[in-house]
């Protein structure tokens, strides 16, 4: 195995299947290892901070968080190439994957955790991969404590009962326009998958994992579903679009949730990190959003600002992010 690279991930985590189907597009040969009690003792010794993926190269070298470890790759495995030569479409590649990473993740842990029949489900599931060999006592015992944990979580992603419609409003919202947007392509930007299918494809995948979510994006979008099925095993199978052919259906959703939704809350975040505060609200469309900071998202926004800043020409770019409300935030 000292050829191949370690993955320690989690099937209920959406960085965790991220960076596995990057991994699998790629053919990049790779070991999955949960990490649950079996695995802690090696992983403990491995990573710098508890998250997953950490991903261990042949040569022993450690990376971990999502979009940093896929970054690395690219470097070193730069084919085939996951960034549209467009170089519009590139940076809504990676517009959309911090959106997926972020904005999506608000959806993704909501659903799992505000209603009854998804924590019990998704208690369990968690429960049974942390401790395989445990009896059925110890699992009850361990559901009950997993259940408890996460829900009182959900504030961390902004959850409660201000935001919770909002972020379901914008989930169906997303959902139906992104079906759309996939009606007669097998990716987001064509014909093989791009950077930000996999930032975007983490989160709903998790979601249609799910017994709520997941009964939604079966029952009212086939060709998310089907995208989400496909990208467990992505293969390149055409072209990427070039971005007149992609903005049609891809502008509503730049403009309604990424611009109006997600860049909106995220200067309002960081504002609330410089001031201190402990809770900040925003206006977002009609609705009010009430929350917490969220301290990492300081930590993104930088990253994604620094590959907006390394776009040596911005004459097509620019204006089309500031039609969708987008380019305030990537100005620091």
């Amino acid at each position: 195995m000292a050829d191949l690279t370690r993955i320690f991930g989690a099937e209920m985590s959406p960085y965790s299947v991220k960076v596995r189907s990057y991994f699998r597009y790629k053919e990049i040969p790779h070991q999955w290892i949960l990490r649950n009690a079996d695995a802690q003792a090696e992983y403990e010794k491995l990573a710098r901070v508890p998250i997953i993926p950490l991903v261990v190269t042949p040569d022993g070298a450690a990376l971990q968080d999502s979009t940093p470890i896929i970054d690395r790759m690219e470097e070193l495995c730069p084919e085939p190439w996951i960034h549209p030569a467009d170089a519009v479409a590139r940076f809504v590649s990676i517009l959309l994957e911090e959106f997926g990473d972020e904005w999506g993740n608000k959806w993704m842990f909501h659903y799992r955790w505000a209603r009854e029949i998804d924590q019990i489900a998704s208690a369990g599931r968690l429960a049974r991969m942390r401790a395989p060999k445990a009896s059925e006592e110890e699992l009850a015992k361990l559901v009950m404590q997993v259940r408890t944990r996460m829900v009182e979580r959900v504030w961390f992603v902004g959850s409660n009962d201000v935001t919770s419609s909002q972020i379901e409003a914008s989930f169906r919202e997303t959902l139906e326009l992104l079906d759309r947007h996939l009606e007669g392509r097998p990716y987001l930007f064509g014909g093989r998958p791009a950077y930000g299918d996999f930032g975007l494809w983490g989160q709903i995948y998790e979601l249609w994992t799910d017994p709520t979510a997941g009964a939604l994006i079966e029952g009212s979008a086939p060709h998310v579903l089907d995208w989400v099925q496909r990208m467990l095993w992505p293969r390149a199978t055409g072209a990427f679009e070039s971005w007149s052919t992609l903005a049609p259906t891809l502008m509503p959703i730049l403009k309604d949730q990424v611009g109006e939704q997600f860049i909106t809350w995220t200067l309002a975040n960081e504002q609330a990190l410089r001031d201190g505060k402990e809770e900040f609200s925003v206006q977002l469309g009609d609705k009010v959003w009430i929350q917490k900071p969220q301290k990492y998202h300081a930590r993104s926004l930088a990253m994604l600002r620094a590959k907006y800043a390394a776009v040596a020409d911005k004459t097509a770019l620019d204006p089309l992010l500031a039609a969708t409300g987008c380019l305030a935030g990537l100005r620091a």
